[in-house]
């Protein structure tokens, strides 16, 4: 299981339906591990914390008390206590990155080559990047890198996931080579630097190396259609090609053009870390 924002089926929808437990996400301490019974003599589907978040791939069971008895973690919104008890329809979080154990949440790291769309579908049958991982799950990449650009793209159908690195007030960073036409001066990097007038207004200050002549490294925090593209060619120097090489605190250079992998539990934490970190 991976920690994740709650389960979205739809391409842009946010998790908003969740629903406190009829009984409360905490106050539920148990002096034992058997079952909980509600006032109406029905079985309560809630269990130990600590072994919710074990089942999460969150850590072990003893290391997850020492998390909880830390006040690292939260249900609800309330700092939890050893002993309380959690149910699936309860919000946990974990240093701010929120855990579920939905069996059916994935999460792919995949390298996009060039030529390849970052669409779920087309209906002209081109491939798209949801065609490099397997069919078993209804999926969707997060956010957009256009075709003729390469490099890094999570494929998940995690909504909260997709919302914290897609939307603007969160401004998780994203790393990109890009290849361009001759050799930026350095009042072509300072452009960059302190912002680039577009037709859709000014961005905002990036991160600009170059560190090689031609290759320029770029970290922006937004996410404008072809943004980078209309950057480089603003400042005289038109991208001959472009690779993504990092998503948040996300990279993985082994990862050759079209394969995918997995991500972590630790992985999926860290991108909802690195997303609280830049909103707060």
């Amino acid at each position: 299981m991976t920690p994740a924002g709650a389960p979205d089926h739809g391409d842009a929808a946010s998790p908003d339906g969740e629903q406190d437990s009829a009984q409360g996400g905490l106050g539920r301490s148990m002096p034992d591990d058997r079952e909980a019974v509600s006032p109406d003599g029905e079985q309560d589907s809630a269990e130990r914390l600590h072994k919710v978040m074990a089942r999460a791939g969150v850590a072990s069971r003893r290391k997850c008390e020492d998390l909880i008895a830390s006040g690292r973690v939260t249900v609800n919104g309330t700092v939890a206590r050893v002993g309380d008890r959690a149910d699936p329809a309860d919000r946990i979080e974990v240093d701010g990155a929120v855990v579920t154990w939905d069996a059916a949440m994935v999460h792919y790291l995949v390298n996009k080559p060039r030529g390849v769309l970052s669409a779920a579908s087309d209906d002209r049958g081109r491939r798209c990047v949801t065609d490099l991982v397997p069919a078993a799950a209804r999926v969707y990449p997060i956010g957009r890198l256009d075709a003729d650009s390469e490099g890094l793209i999570i494929v998940t159908n995690d909504g909260e996931l997709t919302h914290r690195l897609t939307h603007p007030s969160w401004g998780v960073p994203k790393e990109y080579l890009a290849h361009v036409d001759g050799v930026p001066a350095r009042g072509a990097l300072a452009q960059l630097r302190t912002g680039v007038e577009l037709d859709d207004g000014p961005t905002a200050p990036a991160a600009v190396s170059m560190p090689q002549a031609s290759v320029l490294r770029i970290v922006i925090h937004e996410g404008r259609n072809r943004q980078i593209r209309r950057m480089c060619e603003a400042v005289g120097h038109p991208v001959v090609r472009l690779v993504r090489t990092r998503i948040g605190p996300l990279t993985d250079p082994g990862l050759r053009p079209g394969e995918h992998r997995m991500l972590s539990a630790d992985e999926v934490r860290e991108l909802h870390r690195a997303a609280k970190r830049r909103s707060d």
